[in-house]
């Protein structure tokens, strides 16, 4: 089952799922944009009964569906305005074979509609309930689309990839020099560590204590680290696997990781300021450059 998206328009709540690429909008969850939403399918019946619902239905699925039944449609046009028709979302589906709305049960369920035909929908609830969600609606597409955002995933999967490096380095040049009496385990913590403080500037223990609403929901330093960090960060757990295995002393690593850090995000910086920005959420990047935009 496709996982829904979520939608927060005037403090409501619109789901979105996502079918064959393709989004469709809750118009159950639109409708409770009205004063009395608990009748919300009341709200779809007596609008998909309307004539003018009927006829921008017709010429959606006439333009998008090669399978629609015209001649059920032609039916359907003719009775709408009398007292006595009626239509349901599943009826309309089932005879005339449209594609572009349809009803399913269960958790989320409700009544769907292709983005063109749900902004249609908004226009019974509001003119203005209509501009917001599809305001709301280009924002999450944008941040979708978020270069930057995009970017962020692969530096993240490297910077994963060269950790095994770094661990593989002090696995074999550090843990055997060690005595039995040692700790061991915490050989990789505290490599690890070195590179938390010369980039981030605290250790991963640090950071968790300054936000603990974070790792409740299982983030830790370098989930909310910026495009640069996690360029930087792969940077250096290479150059420090190399340094190990040369055998040179922590004390001369940290010096020398620190000042590539610095000459490292001194470069980057000045190609994209926005790329340093730390991941706050999905948006970060692209609020931010519309701000830098602004500017």
């Amino acid at each position: 089952m496709p996982k829904n998206k979520i939608l927060k328009v005037q403090d409501i709540e619109i789901s979105i799922t996502s079918i064959n690429d393709t989004d469709y909008i809750c118009l159950t969850d639109m409708a409770k944009a009205k004063e009395d939403n608990s009748r919300a399918a009341d709200i779809i019946k007596n609008w998909i009964r309307n004539r003018g619902t009927i006829e921008f239905l017709g010429t959606w699925e006439s333009i998008y569906n090669p399978d629609f039944k015209v001649v059920e449609f032609d039916h359907f046009r003719k009775e709408a305005g009398l007292p006595t028709f009626t239509l349901s979302v599943n009826n309309w589906v089932q005879q005339t074979n449209a594609i572009g709305i349809f009803s399913k049960q269960g958790k989320h369920g409700g009544t769907y509609a292709h983005k063109d035909i749900a902004f249609e929908f908004g226009s019974a609830i509001s003119p203005v309930f209509k501009l917001y969600i599809i305001r709301e609606y280009q924002r999450l597409k944008e941040i979708e689309n978020d270069k930057y955002g995009i970017e962020w995933d692969i530096k993240r999967v490297l910077s994963k990839a060269n950790y095994q490096i770094h661990t593989d380095a002090i696995k074999n040049y550090i843990i055997p020099t060690l005595t039995y009496s040692q700790k061991k385990d915490w050989v990789y913590a505290e490599e690890a560590d070195l590179l938390n403080i010369v980039l981030f500037g605290c250790t991963a223990k640090q950071w968790r204590e300054a936000n603990p609403q974070k790792v409740l929901t299982g983030e830790n330093i370098r989930d909310m680290a910026s495009i640069n960090d996690l360029t930087i960060l792969s940077n250096l757990e290479s150059l420090n696997s190399a340094l190990i295995k040369s055998k040179i002393d922590k004390k001369d690593r940290f010096k020398i990781l620190l000042d590539t850090v610095k000459d490292q995000r001194k470069s980057l910086e000045s190609i994209d300021i926005v790329k340093s920005l730390k991941k706050i959420s999905n948006s970060t990047f692209l609020d931010a450059q519309k701000n830098i935009d602004l500017d």
